[in-house]
């Protein structure tokens, strides 16, 4: 099955008391018990709920995998896989990474006695080298967030699985449709559904995926006993989001692409982060790992005053200024202040992410407008 058929039919079945053909919204914390330990699959939906269940099939299809939990967050789902680990063991992950992730990584898990190793991920000898008898996970974000940098999964994986540890993949900025980290050797795969997934700025959730019935297992425990699941509303909405992902991804990318060819040479930036370009940094890794190259953006003004950056934040009438990213509408945002804040500036700045950079993330209105928008705010 294709793509775009799955993503409008993976998980979904008519309703078998109404034949609705889209999945019903089970709004219910409990389900009535024939007996005590006799039910139909569904005891408390914390544990369970049809509506989600239909989702994670969904979501599982659309990354070739064979489970997926869906959690309240982003960060609900990355919080489980930490809880995966036990003092004393050890992370390797990218120094070019989320705000929210290095915050959790740097001020929760630390105090448990896991540590965290921050490297460029760009070369994989780095990987190699940091990697020691106490590592246990290996965490990619790929393309990263925000200047884009570009990990080779394949690469990471064949070290994971020699040294017998995991490999998790972020994959919240390629989304399934572009990218997909389990056929290329990854252990999970974790999408902020929030973002292109459910697509419409409406909804906060987070996403697993998996292949390995032990490890499914694990996390699932996690995931019941800890409790950050999602509720029906916003598995509904994010089903209806999904049904559109694959024709919001070609307009996004095409849009992506028209606006970091306009940037490029514009004479108010030093810099554009696209993975499009040929001579961005592992492209060629980009180009074999990815399908397209998506639609977001982060450029760096050549004034680097603060009082010009905040104003040509400030200026779009089209680009909202907001956090977040993937939905259909155009965003703006300022990582060093919004982001990625929690992130010491001398650690921000030494792997780019400066005062004066900006990250674009690219809707799919009419991209004349967002060009022309881009024109009057830069100057």
């Amino acid at each position: 099955m294709k793509f775009g058929t799955k993503a409008i039919h993976a998980g979904a079945e008519p309703d078998p008391s109404t034949g609705a053909i889209m999945t019903p919204i089970y709004q219910t914390s409990t389900y009535v018990q024939e007996a005590p330990g006799k039910n139909k699959g569904y005891g408390y939906a914390r544990g369970k709920n049809p509506t989600r269940a239909a989702l994670e099939k969904n979501i599982a299809a659309l990354e070739d995998g064979k489970y997926c939990l869906c959690f309240s967050s982003g960060m609900g789902s990355m919080d489980a896989v930490m809880k995966i680990l036990r003092p004393g063991d050890e992370v390797v992950t990218g120094d070019d990474l989320y705000g929210g992730s290095y915050r959790m990584f740097t001020q929760i898990f630390a105090n448990y006695g896991i540590r965290f190793h921050f490297i460029d991920m760009t070369n994989v000898a780095n990987v190699r080298a940091a990697v020691n008898e106490n590592t246990k996970l290996i965490w990619v974000e790929t393309p990263t967030n925000p200047t884009m940098q570009i990990v080779d999964i394949e690469a990471c994986a064949a070290i994971a699985k020699e040294k017998n540890i995991l490999l998790a993949v972020d994959n919240t900025f390629a989304s399934p449709y572009l990218q997909n980290p389990l056929a290329l050797g990854a252990d999970i795969v974790m999408h902020s559904v929030t973002k292109y997934l459910g697509g419409h700025s409406d909804v906060v959730m987070g996403a697993l995926v998996m292949n390995d019935d032990a490890l499914y297992s694990k996390i699932s425990f996690i995931h019941n006993s800890c409790g950050a699941t999602p509720g029906p509303m916003d598995s509904f909405l994010v089903m209806r989001g999904i049904k559109t992902l694959h024709l919001r991804m070609e307009r996004h990318c095409y849009n992506g692409r028209k606006v970091a060819e306009f940037l490029r040479h514009h004479p108010a930036l030093e810099k554009v982060y696209w993975p499009g370009f040929e001579d961005h940094p592992n492209h060629d890794i980009a180009k074999k790992q990815m399908r397209d190259f998506g639609g977001m953006i982060s450029i760096v003004l050549k004034d680097k005053s603060i009082e010009n950056t905040f104003r040509i934040a400030s200026s779009f009438h089209v680009f909202s200024l907001a956090e977040s990213l993937g939905g259909v509408e155009s965003l703006i945002n300022h990582p060093a202040t919004m982001t990625h804040a929690s992130i010491p500036k001398a650690e921000r700045e030494r792997v780019g992410v400066v005062d004066n950079l900006l990250r674009l993330s690219v809707g799919v209105e009419d991209v004349e407008d967002l060009i022309e928008d881009l024109k009057q705010a830069l100057g």
